[in-house]
């Protein structure tokens, strides 16, 4: 479906266009997963509520989902899953909040995390291949008077982000505590498959690691200017996994502008689901996040950490 497609949907054909994504077969109780249910019509019930005759419960469509006990309707919760999953360095939540005409910025704050709780990947799938790993510090400059010192690369007091690209793959981003080798290696030997081949900066940290990988481990040296080689015909670069990069700096300076430590890891969730679906169409990257919605859910209280 295309951004004028979503955006004359009404209600009820929002309701039936995510029923179709989660229910492909026929309706099914969250409750006890029986197909044994029926719509309750009339004026009493809402809209959408179905009754399972298997343990008597009543639900909708949005039970056990992110959408759960929303108050915003599912044509704007349609549109929003859309805009999020087309703009390719994201779209802020004020600009959200005034594109649905939606009633505060706390609520379209509300709103754009949960849909980067259904973007996040709870069944991590090892990379294989050639896998590129990097890192970078996400964070801005310290405020003046603070009394902190502002300091590039290690040492600084931005917040890490490791990330491992499969060439022509997926990829996996996740904050670190620190960058050190104990902690880059767990991440690395975490995401990607032993028969895979590592291909890394030369910082010291990498080092070693290419014992536990059957592909070994390259490095190419950037301190030295050298950012593509060639061995055995296999270019040896981390462009991917900077390209990657660039993507997410580039949402944290021109749209985000601030991407706090707290939620960090919600916007690595974000950048790396639309990496991963890069090769489909706004529309089928729209389901996939509609789909990744099911079984998830975010509580106001744990996004603000209470």
């Amino acid at each position: 479906m295309t951004l004028t497609q979503i955006a004359k949907m009404t209600e009820d054909e929002a309701r039936a266009y995510i029923e179709s994504i989660f229910w492909p077969n026929g309706p099914v109780c969250p409750h006890c997963g029986s197909v044994e249910v029926s719509r309750l019509n009339g004026d009493s019930p809402r809209p959408g509520t179905f009754y399972c005759r298997g343990c008597h419960e009543q639900f909708t469509v949005t039970v056990g989902t992110v959408i759960e006990s929303s108050h915003i309707p599912l044509s704007k919760w349609v549109l929003a899953f859309h805009l999020m999953c087309s703009s390719k360095k994201g779209i802020s939540s004020l600009q959200l909040q005034r594109e649905l005409d939606l009633g505060c910025y706390r609520t379209a704050l509300f709103m754009t995390h949960r849909i980067r709780e259904a973007m996040s990947d709870t069944v991590r799938q090892a990379l294989k291949g050639t896998v590129e790993a990097d890192e970078t510090y996400v964070g801005g400059k310290p405020r003046k008077g603070n009394g902190k010192e502002h300091k590039r690369g290690r040492g600084t007091s931005k917040t890490p982000v490791a990330v491992v690209v499969e060439r022509d793959g997926q990829s996996e981003a996740e904050v670190v505590a620190r960058v050190d080798g104990v902690t880059l290696k767990g991440f690395i030997r975490e995401n990607v498959d032993p028969s895979a081949a590592i291909i890394t900066d030369e910082m010291g940290a990498y080092y070693g690691i290419g014992k536990h990988f059957a592909g070994g481990h390259q490095t190419v040296n950037h301190g030295q200017d050298e950012y593509v080689r060639y061995a055995a015909e296999q270019a040896i670069h981390t462009n991917t996994a900077e390209s990657f990069f660039s993507l997410l700096k580039r949402g944290h300076y021109g749209v985000y502008h601030q991407m706090s430590k707290q939620h960090l890891h919600r916007y690595c969730d974000e950048f790396s689901f639309r990496w991963d679906h890069r090769r489909v169409s706004d529309g089928q990257r729209t389901v996939a996040a509609i789909e990744g919605a099911a079984g998830k859910r975010l509580m106001y209280k744990q996004m603000v950490g209470r």
